[in-house]
């Protein structure tokens, strides 16, 4: 497997490895045969929250040098986000010094006139020390013009470069809601999806806060997905009540996707409901779906959380040798890479 090391020059570039649950056979394809995999009466459903310039670099009350990552807008200028120590997206995560304990009344600078005041700490049973809740020093609009002017993407080591902004985002990014690229969406051109239309294939929209991918602290990422926030509208209901009216599959792009739409029927009682919540729900092996039938993804290595959840929809033999036969075909894994569909 290679691992990507930035944004691809050509979107439609990237490969797809088809895998048939029920049959436990697998496919090579491209990103441009999804019109062609999918059938009339399907529905994909893909995640429009654009990305956010989570990363912020500030100096602590103590003046050593630490990145916030924001993970949570609890509403008005109060987030809940992580901190890391000196260092930047070149260090591993895993690897990047714990920052220093910042009580509550800590005063973070971001620059000379935007500033984070700490308003308490912990949560998601965190014992590190670096989930901290924080309050901007401005408000409503100039709150998010400090985050776009000193905001950066969330980005790892195995990338070759800082990351545009633009670069992280889907072609229909849509509200700012995402701290990490909803990336199983970032191959998909208006192309291609107009071309899915044109087939008869639905498309419709919800809107997930994609969380991190990783804290720098092992104990909290055993426990991502931290719960996110998700809003699904109306037509995102009707699309999938039409797909199950002519017997039509629902395709999630991405696992939030799935996060979102499952999550919401297991809170109540394995019915959607149009509008907005949270969901803390983990999805692995032995999940019962009631809403998603396939889902388009990234590649995902068998320790990653992700390939748990890959195993609702497949077996873990079929998952496992697929991922063997994208290795040894030089299959392109992380956010910029290929991509696999798993449908029945």
């Amino acid at each position: 497997m290679i691992s990507s090391t930035g944004p691809r020059t050509e979107r439609e570039a990237a490969r797809l490895l088809v895998l048939h649950g029920k049959e436990a056979t697998f496919q090579d394809a491209v990103i441009t045969d999804l019109p062609d995999l999918l059938q009339p009466a399907d529905v994909l459903i893909v995640n429009d929250a654009a990305t956010l310039p989570a990363s912020l670099f500030a100096k602590s009350p103590s003046d050593a040098p630490l990145e916030v990552r924001l993970l949570h807008h609890l509403g008005g200028s109060d987030w809940k986000a992580v901190v890391l120590g000196s260092g930047d997206w070149r260090t591993p995560t895993e690897l990047r010094e714990a920052p220093e304990r910042l009580p509550p009344g800590s005063m973070l600078r971001i620059s000379k006139d935007f500033t984070a005041e700490v308003i308490g700490f912990g949560g998601f049973g965190d014992g590190s020390g670096r989930l901290i809740t924080l309050r901007f020093s401005r408000h409503g609009v100039d709150m998010w013009t400090g985050i776009y002017a000193y905001g950066r993407p969330i980005q790892y080591s195995y990338l070759k470069s800082d990351l545009a902004l633009w670069s992280v985002q889907t072609a229909y990014a849509s509200r700012p809601w995402a701290v990490e690229m909803p990336s199983a969406g970032h191959p998909l051109t208006w192309r291609i999806l107009l071309e899915l239309k044109s087939r008869g294939i639905g498309l419709a929209w919800l809107t997930h806060a994609a969380g991190v991918s990783a804290t720098g602290d092992e104990s909290l990422d055993a426990r991502l997905p931290f719960t996110e926030r998700f809003e699904i509208p109306q037509s995102a209901m009707d699309a999938i009540q039409k797909a199950r009216l002519t017997g039509g599959r629902v395709i999630a792009v991405g696992t939030t996707v799935v996060r979102a739409l499952e999550g919401c029927s297991a809170k109540n009682g394995g019915r959607l409901i149009a509008g907005a919540g949270e969901t803390d729900l983990i999805i692995g092996p032995g999940f019962r779906r009631t809403v998603v039938d396939g889902i388009l993804t990234g590649l995902h290595d068998p320790e990653q959380s992700h390939f748990q959840l890959l195993r609702a929809f497949a077996d873990e033999g079929i998952l496992r040798r697929s991922w063997q036969y994208a290795t040894e075909n030089n299959y392109v894994c992380h956010e910029f890479g290929d991509l696999c569909l798993i449908i029945e």
